[in-house]
């Protein structure tokens, strides 16, 4: 009801995506979302169908009063935070969708994470049907999220179903010692996360190598420094074209997406040469 009243009254609707557990970062999205749109949505789900791994679900942080309390403070005007029952019949929980990502899904976080940007792409096109966006905000620490997000908008079979919807690219927000923020931060101990910093650390340091070093060697560079570090220990470092994110010959376009294990908590981050 809130949506049709909205578009009634001709009023511009920007919606935040998230799964909860929010921090500064998604603050950083919903103050620009405010500023931007006349109407401000933002979800709070923890979408079951994009995890393939039960325990991380289980695991996920969630803490809904001091997200609503945190989203009255930045001005949103609706927190909508629906049950997987609200969201999904048990046959959309039990089925396996299968969307055309135009190969942006068979590297990295795809070819770990089997169906894992189905669920992505399931959950999220549901909340755009459901709540007629202007615009739609997205973090660009998810950077291939936000590639196949803007190609099911822009590019997909269901391209025309959104209508003149815009994807807007926020920048990574990373705390004041360059720790990129996450929700999977609050899992960390105060020691973890002191060693977390060294993941932007090296992708920092990794942008002075790229102007004396190929693709390749920078990639190993990033690789063996991270995993020479007690405690940290990557699953994969590639550079890749920022639009097909296909392996990257030179730093022309080019971004490097790293995922690394900090103990068991899993973290990702992004750098762009």
């Amino acid at each position: 009801m809130q949506v049709e009243a909205c578009k009634q009254r001709h009023l511009s609707i920007g919606l935040v995506p998230t799964m909860g557990a929010l921090h500064e970062g998604h603050a950083s999205l919903v103050n620009r979302c405010v500023s931007e749109n006349q109407v401000t949505f933002v979800s709070v789900f923890v979408n079951p169908t994009q995890f393939n791994n039960k325990e991380d679900l289980a695991l996920y942080p969630r803490n809904l009063q001091a997200d609503a309390d945190l989203l009255a403070q930045l001005g949103a005007d609706f927190m909508f935070a629906p049950t997987p029952e609200e969201m999904y019949t048990q046959d959309e929980m039990d089925t396996t969708f299968t969307f055309d990502f135009a190969g942006l899904d068979q590297v990295m976080e795809g070819k770990m994470r089997p169906g894992h940007f189905n669920g992505v792409v399931q959950v999220v096109s549901r909340l755009f049907y459901l709540v007629q966006p202007d615009r739609a905000y997205f973090g660009e620490k998810d950077f291939q999220q936000l590639a196949i997000i803007h190609h099911m908008v822009e590019r997909s079979s269901l391209k025309n179903t959104f209508g003149n919807l815009q994807i807007i690219d926020c920048p990574i927000f990373r705390a004041e010692n360059g720790l990129a923020l996450s929700s999977r931060n609050s899992r960390l101990s105060e020691d973890k996360k002191d060693l977390a910093v060294n993941i932007s650390r090296v992708l920092f340091m990794s942008r002075a190598w790229a102007k004396a070093y190929p693709v390749q060697q920078v990639e190993k560079m990033v690789v063996d420094t991270i995993n020479s570090l007690p405690g940290l220990e990557v699953e994969y470092y590639q550079i890749v074209d920022a639009t097909t994110l296909q392996p990257a010959t030179s730093f022309t376009n080019a971004v490097g997406c790293v995922t690394v294990y900090c103990g068991p908590v899993r973290l990702i981050d992004n750098i762009k040469y």
